[in-house]
């Protein structure tokens, strides 16, 4: 389930606003190595997908998951609108994926396979911040059995080194939730990642990236590389 993604990121996992004067569409897939999503393992070799479209801040966004190498690798289909003012940024996602339920119009509270989630950030220049929180949908539930309205924020750093785009991570869920499988606060996501524009032509080139991310949490790491395809 999830979707920021060390072959590619997405982090996503959600669609920045565009905040144009005019209506920009984007029409884009990325092929990951590995789906790693907020320092989960999420699948392997991945094809995912984006169409999107922007106006004044206000962008609509269709974003998916589906495995190349293993079948058995969940398929995600998720839906964004989100909203930036300035450097203030909100947005609502609808997460499905074809477990446990594959019927993807069944919204039982009990039995629904989406997810709902808001968030709200706020980007400061030399870092940005994002708190998530899940609302309505299949969420875990914390040490109580309750509904845990699991939880994640993170902090993002770009920065440029010998002519490439570098993103520091640090993300972390800070309550307990069987739903990112964490017993209290923890951190959950450190992740390094390097991206670079390969020219084809004098018209097209195309962005790779390589991620390196870490789970303190689980004590598991990863190495990934992905491409993105766009006209």
């Amino acid at each position: 389930m999830k979707k920021i993604f060390i072959f590619a990121i997405s982090v996503l996992s959600s669609f920045p606003a565009l905040a144009q004067n005019e209506i920009e569409t984007t029409i884009s897939a990325d092929v990951v190595s590995q789906y790693i999503w907020r320092g989960e393992d999420c699948g392997s070799v991945s094809l995912q997908p984006t169409l999107g479209i922007g106006y004044k801040g206000l962008s609509l966004t269709a974003w998916g998951s589906v495995g190349l190498s293993e079948p058995t690798d969940a398929k995600e289909f998720d839906l964004t609108a989100s909203y930036a003012i300035g450097n203030l940024n909100i947005g609502i996602t609808d997460y499905w994926f074809n477990d446990p339920e594959e019927r993807y119009f069944l919204y039982d509270a009990h039995r629904t396979s989406h997810v709902f989630e808001a968030n709200i950030g706020y980007d400061f220049g030399v870092a940005s911040v994002q708190w998530y929180t899940n609302f309505a949908g299949n969420d875990g539930v914390n040490k109580d059995g309750k509904r845990a309205y699991s939880s994640y924020a993170e902090v993002v750093v770009p920065f440029k080194l010998a002519s490439v785009d570098w993103t520091a991570t640090a993300g972390a869920v800070p309550f307990a939730t069987d739903y990112y499988g964490t017993n209290g606060f923890a951190v959950t996501d450190l992740s390094l990642r390097a991206t670079k524009d390969i020219k084809v032509t004098d018209s097209f080139s195309i962005p790779v990236f390589a991620q390196v991310a870490t789970n303190p949490c689980t004590q598991k790491a990863y190495l990934v590389f992905g491409l993105t395809l766009q006209p």
